[in-house]
């Protein structure tokens, strides 16, 4: 039996008064919209869970029966399902979803895969573009399928089991086009998703290079000088020994450090402690534990082998003594002396000497589960290995090439893998290896990792090839530091979707068409998505126009106000809009209402914990709740309350008012005076303001910046148990984009065109004629599209 560690708490078996079950078939209703199937020729079913399905104990639907010897029907609120006992074919079983989703009739039949949105895939390895995704639960016809019947089983001592051959077992999802009540429900079927470590949000930096102590020291001192924040950094497999003698392999694997390059691992990780850096350590341990390495005799006596034979020990997680040793002789110690998590490099292949079962899953299970021994959260780094993966972030892209078609594809792929619940992958920000270097790239690169889940910086073993911002040009550069600064301001917003993802089921990156599935433009930008509940990202993924110096980005605005986030313009939605940006930014748009806590940047820092000052967004528009979610970042004491949580509302009427309520839950995991300080983008100046604590009148200190429409109120030091009201009075604040004519001027000031064109687009732009007219005056004037659509986006937002 294994250790207690690897037993996982789960709820196999469903309810039984969920059960229809006869002669080789079995029906479990879990929802009214989801349906389990099974077929065993011996009828002997199965409630254990399996690979990818940890609980079913659902909340029994209502339903009917409808039998008579020959025929099935089960019906509930959603479904209809038909069958003509016998065994399962496509003539005798078939489900009816209830509902209008589709041009024809919404019905299944068994055999069929039905189209899906997708989900995601194992690797983009070696990947100059776009891959074929695996399927995932949602669709536009409103059903689709998950076929279990190849997922192993998980046994009571913490082990796994092949099936028994010839069994069949489906999970039907009839959620039409409910996407996000589909995917909860997916979320309680295979089980949730780990809350994430505060430290791995912020930035990483990894290459695949063979630093020394003193270069990395050299490297993360220069990084501090330069103000670039990173919380993890990753050391790829040259802290092992890897030129090693032929008899011994390849080097590839490894678990003994060089002390050449690292004479002394503890004192060296302790020191990347004190600068708030986290270490994970790359792993390839396909090869075993060869004779060389230092804890080879511990291994050997483990497994009852005499080390004096020097005999190679083959990695083999199907047997249960290597698994124990593997972790205790090999891992632990290195956890002791400064280890955080591990980078589990698998590139070997699915096949072990248990059929059908994947080492790379294994791989993710056991070695999450292991990190959460000491009351830790469970984490690791690796590839999907299927579906349940989710329960093992954070997901290893693999590796990328360095191209515009490779980094065009991360947008869509990204956010698609929710439709499988798959949502914390890490990318090769900037690409791994071959390509070209392109400072435009890797700066828009590094602007879409800035709002990706995990925003790590990685390449490949090339002298030419590192992704300090310092090697790139001074408008890349500049772009690139001020968006990794970003990043960390933005981990108070970020944790709270790492929260909502796992409390409430709701994946941090969403698809357009989670929240519009009835707009066919929602499916038409696969590459624009949600970031978390308040701000929707474009990224741009094309090469800016010389002539105008800006790139653009085809994007489609649902009805209501949108507000930049950078600099308060506000768009007017329901419409397709060409949206153009020069090198500093890419377009991020905050809904109606939006509020975006954010932590004040701190210089030469590389703090992403419970901040001390708050920045925080307010966009104009809408009502709105935003509760912002905190803990000690890396404890299971969530699991008993040890959390707080602080309400901010907007309530958009005659006069504005923002509250930040006192900090309920434990409020001593928040400081208890914060600096306050309240950003209202996206607004007209106003002349008058009123702030209270606890209904009582305060100072505060007041700005207004024409640059980004943006109305500060400095509220300074606040007690986290007060309640905070500001109350903006009048009416009409929304910021009517005075600031355009700045813009067109700066626009037209850079265009690399003629002087006297430059001034007659001026005069027609800024003219008094109705704008129907300025339009047609620009289109009858010979000018390039891409400056047309950005006078377009200037004049109509």
């Amino acid at each position: 039996m294994l250790d207690k560690r690897f037993q996982v708490i789960t709820s196999g078996k469903a309810a039984t008064t969920a059960v229809i079950q006869g002669d080789q078939y079995r029906f479990t209703l879990l929802t009214s919209k989801l349906i389990r199937m099974e077929y065993a020729e011996d009828s002997i079913f199965e409630d254990r869970p399996t690979q990818a399905v940890w609980n079913r104990q659902f909340v029994v639907p209502e339903y009917r029966v409808v039998e008579d010897e020959s025929q099935l029907q089960i019906i509930t609120e959603h479904l209809h399902l038909y069958y003509q006992k016998g065994k399962f074919k496509g003539s005798s079983l078939y489900i009816d979803l209830k509902g209008n989703f589709s041009a024809y009739q919404s019905r299944w039949y068994f055999g069929e895969q039905p189209d899906s949105l997708k989900g995601t895939y194992r690797t983009l390895d070696e990947a100059d573009g776009a891959v074929a995704l695996d399927e995932g639960v949602l669709s536009k016809k409103g059903f689709s399928l998950i076929d279990d019947s190849g997922s192993l089983l998980l046994t009571e001592d913490g082990g796994v089991e092949s099936r028994k051959a010839d069994i069949i077992d489906l999970y039907f999802f009839g959620y039409g086009r409910e996407y996000l009540a589909g995917i909860r429900d997916f979320y309680r079927l295979t089980g949730t998703t780990p809350l994430l470590p505060r430290q791995v949000l912020g930035n990483w930096w990894s290459r695949y290079w063979p630093y020394d102590e003193r270069e990395l020291t050299s490297l993360i001192n220069r990084f501090e000088y330069e103000d670039i924040p990173f919380s993890v950094c990753v050391i790829d497999m040259d802290w092992h020994l890897v030129d090693i003698d032929s008899q011994y392999g390849s080097g590839w694997t490894g678990y003994t450090w060089n002390k050449e390059l690292f004479p002394e691992p503890a004192k060296f990780m302790n020191w990347l402690h004190d600068k708030n850096l986290w270490v994970t350590l790359n792993l390839h341990p396909a090869d075993g534990v060869q004779a060389h390495e230092e804890m080879y005799p511990q291994m050997a006596q483990a497994l009852g082998l005499d080390p004096s034979c020097q005999d190679p020990i083959p990695f083999d997680f199907t047997d249960k003594k290597f698994l124990e040793a593997y972790f205790t002789h090999l891992h632990h110690p290195q956890e002791q002396d400064g280890v955080n998590f591990w980078w589990l490099d698998w590139q070997q292949g699915s096949t072990t000497q248990t059929e059908g079962l994947d080492p790379l899953w294994m791989l993710n299970h056991y070695h999450s589960l292991d990190l959460a021994r000491d009351g830790k959260r469970p984490l690791t780094f690796s590839r999907y290995a299927g579906v349940g993966s989710h329960r093992y972030p954070i997901g290893f892209s693999g590796d990328t090439c360095i191209s515009w078609d490779s980094y065009a594809f991360q947008p869509y792929f990204t956010s698609t893998a929710s439709n499988i619940g798959y949502g914390w992958w890490s990318h090769d920000i900037g690409g791994h290896f071959m390509g070209a270097k392109d400072d435009e790239l890797s700066a828009r690169w590094l602007q879409f990792g800035t709002f990706s889940p995990i925003l790590r910086l990685h390449s490949s073993c090339s002298i030419f090839n590192g992704k300090e911002p310092w090697r790139y040009s001074t408008d890349a550069c500049e772009t690139m530091k001020a968006h990794l600064r970003l990043r960390h301001q933005l981990v108070p917003y970020i944790y709270t979707m790492n929260w909502q993802n796992h409390a409430k089921l709701t994946p941090f990156i969403q698809p357009i068409y989670y929240h519009y599935p009835y707009d066919e433009q929602a499916y038409q930008v696969p590459n624009q998505y949600f970031f978390g509940s308040e701000l929707m990202v474009c990224p741009i993924t094309s090469k800016i126009d010389p002539q105008i110096g800006l790139a653009s980005v085809n994007a489609w605005l649902p009805e209501g106000i949108w507000i930049d986030f950078f600099d308060g313009t506000v768009y007017h939605g329901d419409k397709k809009i060409l949206l153009s940006r020069d090198l500093s930014r890419q377009p991020v748009l905050a809904k109606a209402g939006a509020i975006i806590p954010m932590a004040e940047h701190q210089p030469q820092k590389n703090q992403v914990g419970t901040p001390d000052a708050l920045d925080i967004l307010v966009f104009p528009g809408k009502d709105n709740v935003f509760d912002m979610y905190e803990d000690d970042g890396e404890s299971m004491g969530y699991q008993n309350g040890q959390y707080a949580e602080t309400q901010m509302e907007l309530l958009w009427r005659e006069n504005v008012t923002f509250k930040i309520s006192p900090v309920s839950g434990d409020a001593t995991l928040v400081p208890k005076l914060r600096s306050i300080r309240v950003l209202f983008r996206g607004y007209q100046n106003v002349a008058k303001i009123g702030v209270t604590r606890n209904g009582e009148r305060i100072s505060y200190h007041c700005a207004y910046d024409e640059t980004t429409q943006t109305l500060s109120v400095d509220i300074g030091q606040h007690h986290s148990h007060t309640e905070l009201l500001i109350t903006l009075t009048g009416n009409d604040w929304i910021s009517d984009n005075d600031n355009q004519a700045q813009k067109l001027y700066h626009l037209l000031d850079v265009a690399q065109i003629d002087f006297n064109l430059k001034e007659r687009l001026y005069q027609v732009c800024t003219g008094t004629r109705h704008t129907t007219n300025k339009v047609l005056q620009l289109q009858s004037m010979e000018i390039d599209k891409a400056l047309l659509d950005a006078l377009l986006e200037l004049m109509f937002p």
